[in-house]
Parts: structure tokens; C-alpha cells; sequence
């Protein structure tokens, strides 16, 4: 992989995996140039009156495939925000939907601002008059562009979003699936919120179900007892520490933007947490070792690193220090294409992300669905799946004789809530997507890793819709 560029940006990358993905198919190179081109960049300016004055805010929003639509991508606040990130997400984005067979194209939005530096009915302005400017140019609409959060935003401007796109369609009955990763009061769905960090979990657990994969990086089956190392502690990162943890991985490193702290025998995830609550850093933890810097993090010895803040943490200059045998990409685009190669080299398995954190699209694929369909996942069902599975257990109890304890009643005849059926749902996607990406890596020993078998299960799926459409037969 080393004809990356020197210093590539964010969209050289990920048109450098496209490429890479893309030799090992055989589509006509029209098809492929069509698959890889962003189709649709919007940038924008706009005032907004602050407390400091009138002050010009940069937006941009951009659709990198119509394949399918709406097209599907979050909306982060950044003062780091560029086109060439938004166009390299967007891309990402229609990948990742490709590769979990989700029915969008993708997208994705920025505002360039911190928003540590507004306040919260300043950031309201901003949110409302940027869903605005997207509403002016149809860039935003249930079946047409469909944001989330993304780094920087959360639930509270989603509702903001959707609420100004119904303020100005007023009576359009779908209005509400204009965004999704809303609050579930304003139509938002359960488990969204650590859906990122849960398909992390599941993906990892899938991967290292498999044991002559785990066999040729010299560690067992199984996720328990992993020595993980998290970096970034958002939520995308603290669920995915929180579940492994769960399924038995040992957490030995964390890290934020603050430092890292380390501690071989594990870390209490949400004492961590609470830690940081109360004194405003994770630094200090009771039994655990400061490091200098969160960059340290990445070099500790661990089974799997899951890197999940920003773009670009492991590079070419530290990309050979890297002592983990997994380094999965909890974050968008943590691993540059250069460093890529040199893990590579170094037997290290690179999950990648636009598999490993689909979990927040696919669950907001299940929004969609929901605002679409107007009623809320197991409500018609629920109560008829508790009383069959009662009369099946009162059936059991008469014919072997041995009655159920209450707690046992509870456990097995029970009805399958909106959250039961949203995590189902996440855990099959993610399980099957892996095994297609792994089918599609084991075909062919030239492919190199799990990245470039990704891209070519997404850009098959992608040439296949073209084909169904008659474009590029």
C-alpha cells in the first residue's frame, strides 16, 4: 500500500482504498468512476447574531451517491471542518450502507464552528438556520437527504432539525423522518444513542469468533478476556469500552483528549467515568498510570486498539509502534492508507470502519422506519408473542409436572420490546455483514485485508443497484 500519497487528505484516502478495492472487480471503468465520484457538494455561508456580535458560520453538505435515496450521513459541528472531510465522509458513508445492505446513498454535513464556544440558544441559531439553508437547496427531506449526529452533535439538534423542517412543511405526515437520532419523545427510536458503540461491540465479537483468524495473530477465540485499549471516550467510544467490558474483554488503557490513563489488571469503565464527572479529567484514576498524551495510548501492548475520536491517529510515524494484534476503527478514518500497509506488514488485523461503527446508520435505518410507518417497534406484537409463550410454558408445567418459579415466567414469556427488536436487528446486520467482508477476503489470498474486502462487497452491491437500473449494463 505504500503508493498512498506522501500527505494525502481525508478523500485521497478513501479514494485510494477505493482503488485499491476496485482492481480486484471487474466493472467497466466508466461504472466505477461514476460509483466513486462525489455527485452533489453544497457550501454555504450564513450570519448568525451572538452574544460577540454578527458572526459569518461556514456549512456544507455533501451527497456522494444517489444510488438509492434519501441519501443518509451525519451532521458535525467542528472548527476543523473542511470540504475535502465532508466529501471523504459522504463517500464513506455510501460504502458503509453498501456494506450493511441499508437502502441509502451516502451523505454527510459540517458546520465549521466549536461549539464549546456558543451557547445553547446560539447553537439552537445555528442548527435551525443551517436546516434552513439545506431546506432552501432540497438537501434535507425523508426521502430525499436524511442527517444524524454525528462528532459535535447529539439528540438535541436533531430535534431542532426536525423541528424547523416541519415548520416549514406543514402537514407533510413524514416530516419527522426528515432526521434521524432524535429523542425518543420526538420520534426517535430506542438504542440509538449507543448504537455506534454496541456494533462496535458485536462486530469485535464476530471477528474474533473465528478461531484460524485469531490462530494467525497469536491470540485465542473468543473476545473474553481481550486486553483493550479504547481512545476517545464520546459516546461512541464509552459504549463500546462499556460492552466489551460486558462480554468479558478486560479494559487496560483509556484515553481522551485530556491524557491516557493505563492499568494492566483493567479499568472499571464507569467508575472511569464517574472519575472524570467529578474532577473534570480522566487523570488520577485510583491504581492507574498517567501517560503523557493520549497518542500514547496507541502504542500501549494490548490485544485490540479501538481508536474512536477523529481522522488520522494512526499514521505512518506511528503506525510501527503499534503493539495491538486488532486495531478496530471505532472512529471515521483513524488509520491513514500508508499506515494501513505498514500494519499490515506487521500481521495486525485492521477492522475497518465502514463496517465496524455502521451500527449508528443501521439503527437509524430502524428510525426511518419507524417515523415512515407511524407506530413504535413492538407494540402490535408484544403482548401476543407474551401470552403464546405463557400458554406454551402453562402446557409444559401440566404435561412435565414442574411448575415455573415467577422469576422464570418473567425471564422466558416475555414479548419482544422496541429495544429487544432494535438490538436484534443491529447484532444480525453486523454478524452478517462481517461474514460476507471475511467470505470476500478469504477468495482471493491477494487481498490484503479486511478494508479492501469491504470496499469491494460495497462497490459489487453498488454495481449490481446500476445494473438493476439499466445504467451501465
Amino acid at each position: 500500500m505504500n503508493t498512498a500519497q506522501s500527505h494525502p487528505g481525508f478523500f485521497d484516502n478513501v479514494s485510494f482504498y477505493f482503488d485499491l478495492a476496485s482492481s480486484f472487480t471487474e466493472h467497466p471503468k466508466g461504472l466505477l468512476e461514476q460509483i466513486k465520484a462525489c455527485n452533489s457538494v453544497y457550501s454555504f455561508q450564513f450570519p448568525v447574531r451572538t452574544r460577540r456580535g454578527y458572526e459569518v458560520i461556514a456549512g456544507w453538505r455533501a451527497q456522494h451517491s444517489h444510488h438509492k435515496l434519501p441519501v443518509k450521513g451525519g451532521i458535525r459541528y467542528s472548527e476543523d471542518a473542511n470540504e475535502d472531510e465532508v466529501k471523504a465522509l459522504a463517500a464513506l458513508m455510501t460504502y458503509k450502507c453498501a456494506v450493511m445492505d441499508v437502502p441509502f446513498g451516502g451523505a454527510k454535513g459540517a458546520v465549521k464552528i466549536n461549539p464549546k464556544n456558543y451557547t445553547v440558544e446560539e447553537l439552537e441559531q445555528i442548527t435551525r438556520r443551517y436546516t434552513s439553508e439545506l431546506i432552501k437547496k432540497n438537501f434535507i427531506g425523508p426521502g430525499v437527504d436524511v442527517p444524524a449526529p454525528d462528532y459535535g452533535t447529539g439528540q438535541r439538534e436533531m430535534s431542532w432539525i426536525a423541528d424547523t423542517y416541519a415548520a416549514f412543511h406543514p402537514g407533510e405526515i413524514d416530516a419527522l423522518a426528515c432526521v434521524t437520532g432524535k429523542p425518543v419523545s420526538q420520534g426517535g427510536v430506542r438504542g440509538r444513542l449507543e448504537a455506534t458503540g454496541r456494533g462496535v461491540f458485536y462486530g469485535l465479537r464476530e471477528a474474533c469468533s473465528h478461531r484460524d483468524d485469531m490462530k494467525q495473530l497469536g491470540l485465542e477465540k473468543g473476545l473474553e478476556g481481550k486486553r483493550i485499549v479504547v481512545q476517545g471516550l464520546g459516546n461512541v467510544g464509552y459504549h463500546a469500552a462499556k460492552f466489551c467490558q460486558q462480554g468479558g474483554a478486560v479494559i487496560v488503557g483509556l484515553a481522551e483528549y485530556e491524557g491516557a490513563i493505563y492499568r494492566p489488571q483493567g479499568l472499571d469503565v464507569e467508575a472511569v467515568m464517574q472519575h472524570r464527572k467529578e474532577t473534570g479529567s480522566l487523570l488520577d484514576f485510583p491504581g492507574a498510570t498517567n501517560l503523557g498524551s493520549r497518542e500514547e495510548a496507541l502504542e500501549l501492548e494490548c490485544d485490540i486498539l479501538i481508536p474512536a475520536a477523529l481522522e488520522n491517529q494512526i499514521t505512518a510515524e506511528n503506525a510501527p509502534r503499534v503493539r495491538a494484534r486488532i486495531v478496530a476503527e471505532a472512529a471515521n478514518g483513524p488509520v491513514t492508507a500508508q499506515a494501513e500497509g505498514e500494519l499490515l506488514r506487521n500481521n495486525v488485523m485492521v477492522i475497518p470502519d465502514i463496517f465496524l461503527n455502521a451500527g449508528g446508520v443501521t439503527v437509524s435505518y430502524f428510525e426511518w422506519l419507524k417515523n415512515l410507518s407511524h407506530v413504535r417497534f413492538g407494540r402490535m406484537g408484544k403482548r401476543f408473542e407474551q401470552t403464546t409463550f405463557e400458554n406454551l410454558l402453562r402446557v409444559i408445567e401440566e404435561t412435565t409436572g414442574r411448575g415455573l418459579s415467577e422469576a422464570e415466567r418473567r425471564t422466558v414469556a416475555r414479548g419482544a420490546d422496541e429495544i429487544d427488536l432494535v438490538n436484534s436487528g443491529l447484532e444480525e446486520s453486523m454478524a452478517v455483514a462481517y461474514d460476507q467482508i471475511r467470505e470476500t477476503w478469504k477468495t482471493d489470498p491477494k487481498i490484503p485485508g479486511l478494508r479492501t474486502a469491504a470496499f469491494i462487497s460495497a462497490i459489487n452491491k453498488i454495481a449490481t443497484c446500476y445494473a438493476e437500473l439499466g445504467v451501465f449494463p
